[in-house]
């Protein structure tokens, strides 16, 4: 039974003294029930939830997604909860991301997790996406994979010099899904393809310039902020905003984001990204980087030629298919991908390298990316038995 208690603060306050009392408060009440992986509570009309699997970066497995989704539709349908927070603990991670050993274990074993997993993730995903009240993401540390799809789909993604965005699913011979078909195909430019295929990590306030957080504030102000935004009364939309903002244009000034801010760390290489990974084939972007022939662009092949061939392409097409997909219809092709990846082969030999043996030298079948057929990518596209079929 998903874990569920009500919190009222009396008489909460914007002052600092007032919310470090409510903390220590929630502190006194998370002691108790520590084996919870995650903590909902409800503060003066607000939602709280709080990712509580410190010690494995608070990766989201499946009873995680079946505790918090029930939760967010009756916080959305209760008329005196004004938005919804979400956040983690531990310092390190808000979600490292899914606990793909343990899906790829159940595709070995043939049991329903990694069927049952991927389909309530991104029905959670989607609930998020379609909130009818604020959602705010606290992105404060690791943010990959099912970190980014508890996130990046909400109204606000507030990242800190802490966070560590990536999409790094080519590495393990899977793809970048939670939705990321919808929110990388609109990141501008060919950005979103560039982060697919390479995997590459955003920090800090690049987060928030790439377009993936929403706003940028200094860990050391969180506590402050959280105060402010629990002792908003009734909220709206544009009000939260203007709380965040005031922190943010405390902790930053740029308001531009994407390859034309030219504080953002890649607008240097901004023409050379947008040229090589504009290209309509996987073959026909290694063939640019190589004739582009500088130092970033030699870089950026030696690192794809270690990814899986096979992930790379199904990577390529589902951005491109994507950029004119709804946000429905995105999940409903990542779903039948993320199926389609647990009968082939190089989901499970990424894992086993990168995750279990560790030796970091994947096998993948096919090696290069020629081998990788046009019908074989068509497989992975094509649809499931009616009855497996996500339909949102």
């Amino acid at each position: 039974m998903a874990f569920y208690r009500s919190l009222r603060i009396f008489n909460f306050r914007r002052s600092a003294s007032n919310f470090k009392a409510a903390v220590n408060h929630m502190r006194l009440y998370c002691s108790m029930d520590c084996g919870n992986e995650v903590i909902l509570e409800t503060v003066e009309g607000k939602g709280i939830i709080t990712l509580n699997r410190p010690k494995a970066l608070n990766t989201l497995n499946l009873s995680m997604i079946r505790t918090i989704m029930p939760q967010i539709r009756i916080w959305e349908e209760d008329p005196h909860i004004s938005m919804i927070m979400i956040k983690g603990t531990g310092g390190k991670a808000f979600c490292a991301g899914g606990d793909v050993r343990a899906i790829t274990e159940s595709g070995k074993e043939g049991t329903s997790y990694h069927k049952d997993f991927f389909k309530e993730e991104y029905i959670l995903n989607n609930a998020i996406g379609t909130l009818q009240i604020p959602y705010i993401a606290l992105i404060d540390g690791i943010t990959m994979g099912g970190g980014v799809g508890l996130s990046v789909h909400g109204t606000f993604r507030i990242a800190t010099e802490r966070t560590l965005f990536a999409m790094p699913e080519t590495a393990i011979g899977l793809f970048p899904d939670v939705g990321g078909s919808y929110f990388l195909s609109r990141l501008g430019g060919r950005l979103g393809i560039y982060l697919a295929l390479t995997g590459y990590r955003l920090k800090g306030i690049q987060v928030q310039k790439a377009g993936v957080a929403t706003h940028y504030v200094e860990s050391s102000k969180l506590e402050n902020l959280q105060a402010d935004l629990l002792a908003l009364n009734k909220p709206s939309q544009l009000d939260i905003s203007h709380v965040i903002e005031t922190y943010q244009q405390q902790s930053a000034k740029s308001s531009l984001t994407g390859l034309d801010d030219p504080d953002f760390e890649l607008h240097p290489y901004k023409e050379k990204m947008n040229e090589c990974f504009g290209q309509k084939t996987l073959e026909q972007i290694f063939k640019a980087l190589e004739n582009e022939g500088s130092i970033w662009a030699l870089k950026q092949l030696e690192t794809l030629k270690k990814m899986s061939p096979t992930s790379m392409k199904v990577a390529l097409r589902e951005i491109q298919e994507g950029a004119d997909l709804d946000m429905q219809d995105c999940f409903e092709m990542e779903y039948r991908l993320s199926q389609r990846f647990c009968e082939d082969k190089d989901f499970y030999e990424g894992v086993r390298a990168v995750l279990v043996d560790k030796d970091n030298a994947p096998k993948w079948e096919p090696s290069n990316v020629e081998e990788v057929t046009d019908e074989h990518v068509d497989w992975y596209f094509s649809q499931l038995p009616e009855h497996r079929e996500l339909r949102l």
